[in-house]
């Protein structure tokens, strides 16, 4: 079964890469455009000298724009689809009577909080021209601590909510979960530095539409990623039997 799902994750992956895709050409590359025009304007302020020889770009902003950025967001979005079934195959049939529908939904829900929208609230996405490049390295490092320490507490999470269940209530140990797992990431968003290079003359408006941008096609991804896959591992668990096996928690 893991087999069968595996490559219907890679398959939802893929059409939900495509259509991230289309969402980050129409919304997300003009707020690119917009950040790279407002750093050539503060290099041509800070020029040491009228006519210095510009240096060529290693790779043109068309092929950025274009097959690089397809090839960018189809690879995440066949990666995320891979390891979203293999998840799904170690949950299905073992928390609760969820549908595969359902199962994939929530599944996509808790991806899009744990990997997208945790690590944001600490460390959010910058455009060009903002950040210094020398704590590239520092700022990446801190954004994969949050990344992991979100991943960990949701686990803990989901163990917990469990063996929460068994004792007060399915609905209760959910929200006891929940309440865990939101003061420690509190615990860990105080333990760690803030980062706020954000030159004070850079557009707040242009900020704001690039970080709702990047939000706005992670949740185009997972939502389109939780949708397709939930569709075709419920058929392909009817078809194989699994179906009503699995709802039954065997």
């Amino acid at each position: 079964m893991s087999g069968h799902l595996l490559l219907r994750g890679l398959i939802a992956g893929l059409i939900a890469g495509l259509v991230a895709f289309g969402f980050a050409r129409v919304y997300g590359e003009p707020q690119v455009e917009r950040a790279i025009a407002f750093e050539e304007l503060m290099a041509a302020a800070e020029a040491p000298a009228a006519g210095a020889i510009e240096e060529p770009e290693a790779v043109s902003r068309e092929t950025q724009a274009g097959i690089g950025l397809l090839t960018g967001v189809l690879a995440y979005g066949v990666a995320m689809g891979g390891i979203f079934s293999l998840v799904f195959a170690g949950l299905y049939g073992r928390v609760g009577s969820l549908s595969p529908r359902a199962l994939a939904l929530v599944l996509g829900a808790a991806a899009f909080v744990a990997l997208v929208v945790v690590p944001d609230l600490k460390y959010p996405p910058n455009p060009p021209a903002v950040g210094d490049p020398e704590t590239i390295g520092a700022r990446t490092g801190l954004f994969f601590v949050v990344l992991a320490a979100s991943i960990f507490a949701l686990a803990l999470a989901v163990a917990f909510a469990r063996r929460l269940a068994e004792q007060l209530g399915r609905w209760n140990g959910v929200i006891f979960a929940g309440i865990a797992y939101v003061v420690f990431l509190a615990i860990v968003f105080r333990l760690l530095p803030a980062i706020n290079e954000v030159p004070e003359n850079f557009p707040a408006t242009a900020l704001y539409d690039f970080r709702l941008a990047t939000v706005g096609l992670q949740l185009t991804l997972w939502t389109v990623l939780s949708l397709v896959f939930g569709y075709l591992a419920e058929k392909s668990l009817v078809r194989s039997g699994n179906y009503r096996t699995a709802r039954a928690g065997v």
